[in-house]
Order: C-alpha cells, then sequence, then structure tokens
C-alpha cells in the first residue's frame, strides 16, 4: 500500500486547495505500464473515498493526453524570446549560496535542467531569479506556482480543459520528499479562474502573492 495526494480546486476565496491523502495500492516497478497501474488505483481509492468521478493524473506516466501534455517537463512557459518547459525555468531560476541562477539551463532539455550537477554542487538554496524579478524562499511553493500557473495561461488549449475535471493527482510526487506539485498547481488554476482571481493572480508578482495570501501556496493535507 502506498498513499499519495488528491488536489479538489474548492469554491472559496479564501483557501483555493484541498489536499486529501489517498490510500491505495502500490504496483512496484519504474515501468510505464506499473505507473499506470498504481494511477488507476489511486484514482478508484479516490473515487471511493471523495466520491468524484472525473480525476486527472498529471505528470509524463499519465495515459490521458492531456495528463501528459500539462507535466512541467512538458509544459512550455513563454520566456521573453523563447518557449521553455516550466521545469526548465524553475531549475534556471535557483540561486544558491555558491552560485545561479544558470541561465544556460534555458537552452537545454526539462531531464538535463533537472539533473544538472551544479544544483547539488552550489550550497544553499536562498532564492530565484528569472527575467530579472527576484523571489524568495517563502511563500515556498510561490515562484513554482508562478510558472506553472502562467504556462497554463498561455496555453488555451489545455488550460480550457481542465475545466472538466474535479481533482487533480501526480504519482511522482512524494510529499515526504518533494514540496512543488503540478497537479496542485493545476488545481490552483481551476480554483482561481472559478473565483474570477486568476486576472489580477497573474497581473504581476505583488498581486499574485497578494491573491495567494488569502488562501494557501501550499495547501494542509488532510
Amino acid at each position: 500500500m502506498a498513499t499519495r495526494p488528491a488536489f479538489i480546486p474548492l469554491r472559496s476565496k479564501t483557501k483555493f486547495v484541498r489536499e486529501i491523502q489517498i490510500e491505495f495500492k502500490w504496483f512496484a516497478g519504474m515501468s510505464v505500464s506499473q505507473k499506470q497501474k498504481s494511477i488507476a488505483s489511486l484514482h478508484e481509492a479516490t473515487r471511493a473515498r471523495l466520491g468524484v468521478s472525473n480525476i486527472l493524473e498529471i505528470s509524463s506516466k499519465s495515459s490521458e493526453p492531456l495528463g501528459v501534455s500539462l507535466s512541467a517537463f512538458n509544459l512550455l512557459l513563454p520566456l521573453e524570446t523563447q518557449r521553455v518547459s516550466v521545469e526548465v525555468a524553475f531549475q534556471a531560476g535557483k540561486r544558491f549560496e555558491r552560485g545561479g541562477p544558470f541561465l544556460d539551463l534555458l537552452c537545454g532539455s526539462s531531464r538535463e535542467a533537472k539533473g544538472d550537477p551544479r544544483l547539488k554542487e552550489s550550497g544553499r538554496l536562498i532564492g530565484f531569479v528569472l527575467s530579472g524579478e527576484a523571489w524568495p524562499l517563502e511563500p515556498r511553493t510561490a515562484f513554482y506556482e508562478w510558472l506553472y500557473l502562467n504556462a497554463l495561461d498561455a496555453n488555451p488549449d489545455l488550460s480550457e480543459a481542465l475545466a472538466h475535471y474535479e481533482a487533480f493527482t501526480d504519482i511522482e510526487f512524494n510529499p515526504a520528499k518533494s514540496l512543488n506539485c503540478q497537479a496542485h498547481s493545476a488545481a490552483l488554476y481551476v480554483s482561481l479562474r472559478r473565483e474570477g482571481l486568476l486576472e489580477e493572480a497573474l497581473s504581476g508578482k505583488e498581486a499574485f502573492l497578494k491573491v495567494l495570501g488569502g488562501g494557501a501556496t501550499k495547501s494542509s493535507p488532510v
């Protein structure tokens, strides 16, 4: 058995996402087929517990093309004169005690950016800088979610499809090991859009932090 969160977009202007821990049968193995068995098990358990029917797995292992396209490795963000994946932008923007941001990562792939050895050899992470704008470490997920939400908004064919789903998962996300989660960001986007807060939130960094200050950049587990 394993436990993973399901993220539910809320109709609220004070708390945008509900995170619920779901226990399900885990299928060991690194193959896509094994991951998809685990995803199906997670979704079955989520439906049984929450009574929701439309659940989208957002990861490169998703059985749905939409879920694969919405993976941070694949979702493209317009950045000045180029389009890069959310993953590339996030890794390239990291600033450490002894280096960074490593903007040369913007010219590579998502896998290359995430695996760059400098990200582990440059000391403690102290913030983010991208397109000349600095982001602090707190709120903890703000920079990542800013990138992901802007990328979603720049791809209306993908973001429009999110409205049909009631919950989002990411089989690769383990809260015990990671902080940022693309499924949480998708749920946040849906909630902000429903509440008419999306345009304000994406108008700039300060507005984004102010809007999310009324909710949360990382929801509390239930």
